[in-house]
């Protein structure tokens, strides 16, 4: 029995990006189980005794002002985070989807509303905004709360993204051809027009993400969010709070600061590489054709054939004539004159 292989994308940017997210992934799934009961390690168990030491055999990152492990924080806030970025990037790229899409497909009366309502969204300032609910909820609700109001203020520009790429396919022959084998305009968005916008969707969605993990991040910091959960943003509430910077325990804030900058490097290196995908202009030229350049930058002239092989082009058209020395197929050699060499 084979294993199918998942194909790859060849692209290096994409594939150095999907690593590093895979890898964030699986410390988010399993890390905790390996941290608590193989290394025995807790995120919240408080050794006064150890507080503020340096990263060491017993602990590897160090500890906090309250003696807890620092790896173990950072292993475990690396789900809590992850799951806001995901939920909040899910809610974001669906309701810009369902407002660009419908909006620039329906057009009309339809199309006046979704646009009157993403132009008023865009008008409020979303950080601002964003601060304000989250200080009225106070971080009741968790997570999820976190995540939805987050996402339920990201959305309209993406959906503004979205208007615009539709306006451009809605006059196809694709979309035209569906419309007359009488498929309903549901499902010439669902089957026709989203799918030919999954390129900019799946590089929306990575941005949402992790734009979301950075709102949350920010919200825990200026002590707003959810700051009895253990996540990225939490630790450096929680380190900022201790002074950590002014005692000089760089081990408290650089790990989770150094997690949320290599989720976005990841996201910024997919979302290069796809942009050199869709877009011929960005894509690198093969190895034979970079090659082939950099002979003709050095002035290197093409291999002359000998007089012993044939020319490839001789015969072939009448305009083409072999190179002196030469001789083609059509025409054979001269015999040599024995009598003038003699004469002479």
């Amino acid at each position: 029995m084979t294993v199918p292989r998942i194909p790859l994308p060849e692209n290096r940017k994409v594939r150095a990006g999907l690593a590093v997210l895979a890898g964030f992934i699986l410390v988010a799934l399993l890390g905790p189980y390996v941290v608590e009961h193989w290394l025995g390690l807790s995120p919240s168990d408080i050794h006064t005794a150890d507080a503020l030491q340096g990263p060491s055999a017993s602990h590897p990152l160090g500890t906090t002002a309250t003696g807890e492990d620092v790896l173990a924080q950072v292993v475990v806030g690396a789900r809590v985070s992850l799951l806001v970025g995901l939920v909040a990037g899910t809610v974001t790229t669906v309701l810009s989807v369902l407002v660009g899409v419908s909006g620039g497909y329906l057009g009309g009366r339809t199309d006046s509303l979704l646009t009157a309502i993403t132009n008023v969204s865009l008008v409020i300032p979303g950080m601002p905004l964003l601060i304000i609910i989250a200080s009225y909820v106070q971080g009741r609700g968790g997570w999820l709360a976190v995540a939805l109001i987050i996402g339920l203020t990201a959305w309209p520009w993406g959906a503004r993204q979205k208007r615009a790429q539709t306006l451009s396919l809605r006059h196809r022959d694709f979309v035209t051809a569906a419309e007359m084998t009488g498929e309903s305009r549901w499902g010439v968005i669902t089957r026709e027009l989203i799918p030919s916008l999954a390129p900019i969707i799946s590089v929306s969605f990575l941005g949402a993400v992790v734009g979301s993990m950075f709102a949350d991040a920010g919200l825990a910091f200026i002590g707003l969010g959810n700051i009895n959960i253990t996540s990225w943003g939490s630790m450096l509430y929680w380190a900022q709070n201790g002074s950590a910077l002014s005692r000089g325990a760089w081990w408290w804030f650089v790990p989770p600061g150094a997690c949320i900058a290599l989720v976005g490097l990841a996201a910024g290196l997919v979302n290069f590489g796809m942009d050199e995908i869709s877009n011929p202009r960005m894509r690198r030229p093969a190895k034979a054709a970079r090659r082939l350049a950099a002979h003709a930058a050095r002035g290197a002239r093409p291999k002359v054939p000998t007089a012993g092989r044939p020319f490839r082009g001789a015969g072939r058209h009448p305009s083409v004539a072999p190179p002196r020395g030469a001789t083609s197929h059509d025409e054979p050699a001269p015999a040599n004159d024995t009598s003038t060499a003699h004469g002479a």
